[in-house]
């Protein structure tokens, strides 16, 4: 299985466990509403864990693919509260396919707005 196919298999399957094995002990997240990347595989999960609970809900879908050697860019769209997001994921593997850097962007700016809002507040309540 390939990491890009691990990353599959947890959007479908949720497993924390899965993802946190999945990643490399120095990821770094990027993110499309904190400007400093987020370093370290604690940070990361929790905002990739954070991220799924809030987007990938039974509208979430993957609606494009672009792959290289080290990794893939992934096109994706939902729709919260009758916004409709679009964004891509751009995920790069180390060697052994586990995720060395996580980046999403994300339009348009009120998706972005409102995604600012819900991450903030699942990551309150993942620290509580």
């Amino acid at each position: 299985m390939t990491g890009l196919d691990a990353w599959y298999a947890f959007m479908t399957s949720h497993d924390h466990k899965a993802l946190w094995d999945l990643l490399h002990p120095d990821a770094v997240f990027e993110s499309p509403v904190v400007h400093s990347p987020q370093r370290g595989r604690d940070i990361t999960f929790k905002y990739l864990a954070s991220a799924e609970k809030v987007l990938g809900g039974p509208g979430f879908t993957y609606v494009g693919e672009w792959r290289s050697d080290s990794g893939a860019v992934l096109e994706f769209k939902t729709q919260i509260d009758g916004i409709e997001i679009n964004g891509v994921d751009i995920i790069t593997f180390d060697d052994e396919g586990r995720i060395t850097n996580f980046k999403v962007m994300v339009r348009p700016l009120k998706a972005i707005n409102m995604l600012h809002r819900l991450m903030a507040e699942q990551l309150a309540a993942a620290q509580s």
